[in-house]
């Protein structure tokens, strides 16, 4: 293994859980530095995004079915979105070097096995990239998940895992000359999910609360709607493709916005029962699982170096505060992506 000298060789500060609960199970402390394993890298953490499956996973993903909850392996460090700098490679490691400025959604989905919320973590080569050089740490961290969620979604998928919740593979559907509504538009998947319709020749309508519309036309939103006057189900229709990033058992209210042969896409698809009135109205409905891709993140990494894509920063939090930045994620209205600083 080829290792920086300044790399610490016992400890670090980490976020740890050991039970499942509320943000108060979040806990700072000394954790073991992760050791390397062939085809992997140690990257010093300089900023984490956090996202739905870190407070999902914290608390037992008790929305889920018995059967599916993950068991607990404590202690647990959450986390899966990174930026930082490669201290340490593998000996069979080719393409990177120590130094490298990296960025990576890591290991997922694998629950409990991304670690992210740390000051090292170790990283499988085929789930990093190199950093957009255009843009800070703390907007790289930023992007990885919600921004591959957007682009697997509505570009590429870019995998062949199964997916458990349909039997058949996600297809994205040529965006070029489509009407695309996104909901939930200013998060962290909608304001990515706005801005690549866009570049991808759509026409957008963004659904938000009022205080996010400047913001969202600023980004490439057609047309907004509040959905804090106006349901969206109300007031449009012959949609092409909807792009529901809350998901859930109301994603059916959109059915009938879309023109025959349109597409729904839930990002969180449990609950969703209405699939004899998709049939009947000629909708296909299709979700996905994000998966890791270090070839797409280096692909978007053009994009955000170029300022094609944005990352908006709703907050920062130092990781040692970890649990207000669950506290602040749990309250909603979320404007881009929470991030917690490391350095």
């Amino acid at each position: 293994m080829k290792t920086i000298e300044n790399t610490p060789e016992r400890s670090m500060k980490a976020v740890r859980l050991h039970e499942f609960g509320g943000p108060e199970v979040l806990q700072y402390e000394d954790a073991p530095i992760p050791e390397l394993k062939p085809g992997e890298v140690l990257v010093r953490v300089y900023a984490v995004g956090i996202n739905p499956p870190d407070w999902y996973l914290r608390d037992g993903y008790r929305s889920l079915p018995p059967e599916w909850r993950p068991d607990g392996k404590f202690p647990m460090i959450l986390g899966t979105d990174i930026s930082g700098v490669v201290t340490a490679v593998a000996d069979d490691v080719q393409n990177f070097s120590i130094g490298d400025e990296v960025y990576s959604m890591v290991r997922f989905f694998s629950i409990g096995e991304s670690k992210a919320y740390a000051e090292y973590v170790s990283v499988p080569v085929t789930d990093l990239a190199l950093k957009p050089a255009g843009i800070d740490h703390v907007h790289a961290a930023g992007a990885p998940m919600s921004l591959l969620t957007a682009w697997q979604f509505l570009v590429e998928v870019g995998h062949d895992n199964p997916n458990p919740l349909q039997p058949n593979k996600h297809i994205p559907v040529p965006l070029k000359g489509k009407t695309v509504l996104v909901n939930g538009a200013a998060g962290g998947v909608g304001h990515f999910a706005v801005q690549i319709a866009k570049l991808q020749g759509a026409h957008v309508i963004a659904v938000g609360s009022g205080k996010h519309e400047a913001l969202l036309r600023n980004l490439g939103a057609d047309d907004y709607i509040d959905y804090t006057k106006t349901p969206a189900e109300e007031v449009v229709h012959d949609i092409d493709i909807v792009l529901d990033t809350l998901g859930g058992p109301t994603t059916g209210r959109f059915l009938k916005t879309l023109k025959q042969g349109g597409a729904l896409f839930p990002v969180y698809p449990l609950g969703f029962a209405d699939a004899g009135e998709a049939e009947k109205l000629g909708v296909t409905v299709s979700t996905l699982q994000v998966r890791s891709s270090g070839t797409q993140l280096a692909q978007l990494a053009e994009l955000l170096d170029e300022g094609k894509i944005r990352v908006v920063i709703d907050s920062t939090y130092p990781l040692a505060n970890t649990r207000q930045a669950h506290e602040r994620a749990a309250k909603g209205h979320i404007q881009g992506k929470i991030i917690l600083t490391v350095i």
